[in-house]
């Protein structure tokens, strides 16, 4: 089978298409034959060895797949031939054939492309525990996405727009702020030319927002964590911005609000149900017509080091999917 592998920690230039051979899944495993798969930021951080998790070389990027099952390991009762599923591996998607454990595995309803679904666990599983589970957003209240025109932060406007509450969509350009507001966002700020705590404070008039999903990190969390309203919550969801903020610890008293973290990948592994309950939401919504996933670009297999350049350069809005 064919395989997009990481040879070395050089980002996608350490990337090359070669052949493997096909695996065969152990009990409570699945084998899917890859139909599309997803990449995310976290792919320019996993490529360079800089993510939380370091598979050992050589290893695929790509977290998450659609496609059909063609083969099932020894106890396994829940899925069989010819289904058509996602799932979420942590990394080794792009390639012909994957194994995934069968707890990890979602059966993707008629009316979902495979496209589409190989963009939904990782953002939109985020977007589900960090808004649903971690934020307990209630309907009517305001939450401000930081970095909201890309893959992570497009799945948490139409997340929280679903979910009830009012969406400011933070990002740096027109362009990237009228993605945002065709997929739900209620109000957009501009924080290349807008200072971000004000201009925050003052599309809430003065009240400051309930919750803040920060996608960025760096220099934009702490005046987000300023802009929020008496118990809010700040939500961590990554740091694309490159650097880890050093947040001031009276805010978080002076305002009574919550710093949470959102570590979706190892919540994802810790409660594989909670997170298949979020995934199939996810997809109804999406089957209904209820949310409509933006795809940035679809590409080849053999173009997978184009795919992560793409992130690299802060160019994609939505997802970067690789079929194959």
């Amino acid at each position: 089978m064919k395989a997009a592998l990481c040879k070395s920690l050089d980002g996608p230039e350490g990337i090359a298409l070669e052949e493997l051979h096909e695996p065969t899944p152990g009990p409570g495993e699945v084998r899917i034959r890859v139909k599309a798969a997803g990449l995310n930021f976290l792919d320019t951080l996993i490529t360079r060895g800089k993510y939380q998790y370091k598979p050992d070389l050589p290893f695929s990027p790509a977290s998450e797949v659609a496609g059909e099952i063609d083969l099932i390991g020894p106890d396994v009762q829940s899925f069989a031939p010819g289904q058509r599923v996602c799932a979420y591996l942590g990394w080794g998607g792009a390639r012909e054939l994957v194994i995934a454990r069968a707890e990890h595995v979602t059966p993707v309803p008629d009316g979902v492309s495979d496209v589409v679904a190989a963009g939904l666990n990782v953002t939109y599983g985020t977007a589900m525990h960090g808004l649903r589970d971690r934020a307990r957003l209630k309907p009517g209240e305001t939450v401000a996405v930081l970095g909201a025109s890309g893959g992570a932060g497009l799945a948490a406007v139409e997340v929280a727009k679903r979910l009830g509450a009012r969406v400011i969509a933070v990002a740096s350009s027109p362009e990237k702020l009228e993605i945002c507001r065709q997929h739900g966002a209620d109000l957009l700020l501009n924080y290349s030319t807008t200072d971000l705590k004000q201009g925050l404070r003052d599309l809430t008039d003065g009240r400051g927002v309930d919750v803040v999903y920060d996608c960025v990190g760096g220099d934009y969390t702490e005046p987000a964590l300023r802009s929020t309203a008496w118990m809010g919550r700040l939500l961590v969801v990554g740091f694309a911005a490159g650097s880890i903020p050093r947040i001031p610890l009276n805010l978080v008293l002076l305002k009574s609000c919550d710093i949470v973290g959102v570590f979706w990948g190892e919540s994802a592994r810790r409660s594989p149900r909670g997170h298949r309950e979020n995934i199939e939401t996810v997809l109804k919504w999406v089957a209904a017509g209820e949310l409509k996933p933006h795809t940035h670009a679809v590409l080849p297999l053999a173009q997978t080091a184009e795919g992560i350049r793409m992130l690299d350069r802060r160019e994609a809005t939505g997802k970067v999917i690789i079929t194959i």
